[in-house]
Order: C-alpha cells, then structure tokens, then sequence
C-alpha cells in the first residue's frame, strides 16, 4: 500500500498517530498534526509505500511550540526519537523542517555506511557520485538527471556499503532553492514540486518529488563507476577535466560525514569505491550541455 492509497482525510489520522512509511533501506515513523506539512508530504511521498508497525528506525514527530508561541508568531518544533536537535523554526517552514530534519536523522546515525554529502544516480547498474558544497549546483544537477534517464539514489546522502563498496539509494525528494527552482520547472515542465518557502535560513526552497520508479527501486543497490565534482558558473562554457585518483580520493573523504568515525573501514570502503570509478570535474552553466556530458560517460561504458 502506498500513501496516495490513502484518502486525505485517512492520511491525516494515519500522521497524527504516527505513520511509518518504507525510504529505502529505513523505516521512518513520522507523526504531525501541521497543515503545510501534511499538505507537503501528500504531494511529495504519494509514491511511497506504507511499512509495517512493527519497527522504525527513526521516530520523528515534528510539532507546534506551546505555550505563548502557540499564538505569537508561532513556531515549529523538530524531534527524532525523543530528542530536539534543532532549535525551532517558524511556523510557516514545517515541511522544510521536517525534510531536512529526517535527513538528519540518517546522517547522524547510520554509521553502517560510509556517509558522503553527495548527490548520487544510476544508469544501468552505475552510479555517478556529485560531491560538492552548497551552491556548486549540484542539487539542480541531480534534478535534471532524475528526468534525463538516471535513477535517483539521494540528492544527499551517498551512502556506501563498508563491506562491499556498494552504494545503497535513499530516495528523497530533492531540495531546491531561489533560482534553481524555476531552472527545473523550465527544464521539467511536468515536475511535482512543494509549495515554495520563503525566508529560510537557505533563501526560498522548494523540493522536488522523485520519480516513482527510483522510489519503488529503493532497495536496488549500484556500483560507483563515475565521480564527477560539479560547478556552477553563470555564462561559462562547458568545461570537463580528468582528476587523479588520489586526489579524488581526497576530496570525497572531505565530503564525507563519518570517514574519521569509521577508521580503517571507512577507509578502505571509500578505496573500493574508486578502484572502479573515473573521477572528473564538471564546470558548466547550461543543463542541456550537462545533460551531454553524463550521455557520453554512460554510452562510453556501453
């Protein structure tokens, strides 16, 4: 049973006692009585699939403050199985707040993986991994491939198997903000997304509902063959570059949330993964000359 399967008015009971909903390789129990969350999961997780009762990796319960600020500018409370690790946001930023929240939620725990803040897709059966810091592009990157054939894994979270280098997908909507928004609505006219938030901490955001085949795919797992550093920069021409192994190495291992944690395994997880994959970085400011590129590194695989 998937969440559109609910009625609305189903799916809002379901929340407010706790729904547990099957992302991947976890098991979330989400519970809000909050509209614009309500209203943004319904649009976003439609193709999701309900899990059993019996067991949550997380619990999240995202909940309106109390007391005075439950009528003066009112505020919204994040909270992962008990704890608060956010301090609170306004009222009208719940559906961000819950999405970056449970993103949170893994990252801070799922230390069965080598975690890397990358955005990650697979092309029959090869993952491209995008590392990059925030404004790099890298999240508008991801949305274009995620309609131009490639399988959405995460936008965020590249998590890779320790024991085998294997990557393991996380399907999340993915998080666009100001300009990119409209980039993606001109480059994917039919795309789903959130209604947009304003006044963030990130600017306007807005998030993007995934595929339904990558989200029913979610326990397929794909091996890295590519890594690709992307950039954004405004009126330049495309522009790739081959990088090094070792350098690449590096620079992943900065991206990642839990190399040091995990010592000799992380490192020799992260080795595994770039035994098998290229490594290059990607200079561009048009998708559709983005879009080339990722063709050719697919079909020269072929």
């Amino acid at each position: 049973m998937k969440v559109a399967d609910l009625s609305y008015r189903e799916l809002c009971s379901e929340l407010k006692h706790g729904l547990y909903i099957q992302m991947g390789a976890f098991v979330l129990d989400i519970q809000t009585q909050i509209p614009a969350a309500i209203h943004g999961f319904a649009t976003i997780y439609a193709d999701y699939s309900l899990a059993s009762r019996e067991f949550a990796d997380f619990h999240v319960r995202l909940k309106s403050s109390q007391g005075v600020r439950r009528w003066i500018r009112k505020q919204v409370l994040f909270e992962c199985d008990g704890a608060l690790p956010f301090k609170p946001l306004p009222y009208t930023q719940a559906f961000p707040m819950l999405e970056w929240g449970m993103n949170w939620c893994v990252s801070s725990h799922a230390h069965g993986y080598l975690m890397i803040h990358a955005a990650v897709l697979e092309r029959d059966g090869r993952a491209v991994i995008l590392p990059a810091p925030p404004g790099s592009g890298k999240s508008t990157l991801c949305a274009a491939l995620t309609h131009h054939g490639w399988r959405l894994l995460s936008d965020e979270l590249t998590l890779i198997n320790v024991k085998d280098g294997l990557i393991t997908p996380l399907p999340r909507p993915v998080s666009l903000k100001n300009d990119s928004i409209g980039v993606i609505e001109n480059f994917v006219p039919d795309a789903v997304f959130s209604i947009p938030v304003t006044d963030t901490i990130k600017g306007t955001v807005a998030h993007l509902k995934p595929p339904p085949d990558s989200v029913m795919r979610g326990h397929e797992l794909a091996r890295a063959a590519w890594i690709v550093f992307p950039q954004f920069k405004a009126d330049s021409e495309t522009m790739i570059e081959a990088i090094p192994k070792a350098r690449a190495f590096i620079r992943v291992a900065d991206n990642a949330f839990n190399y040091s944690l995990l010592g000799s395994a992380g490192f020799h997880a992260l080795a595994k993964v770039l035994d098998n994959a290229d490594a290059f970085e990607l200079s561009y400011s048009a998708l559709d000359q983005a879009m080339q590129f990722f063709d050719s590194l697919a079909k020269a695989e072929e």
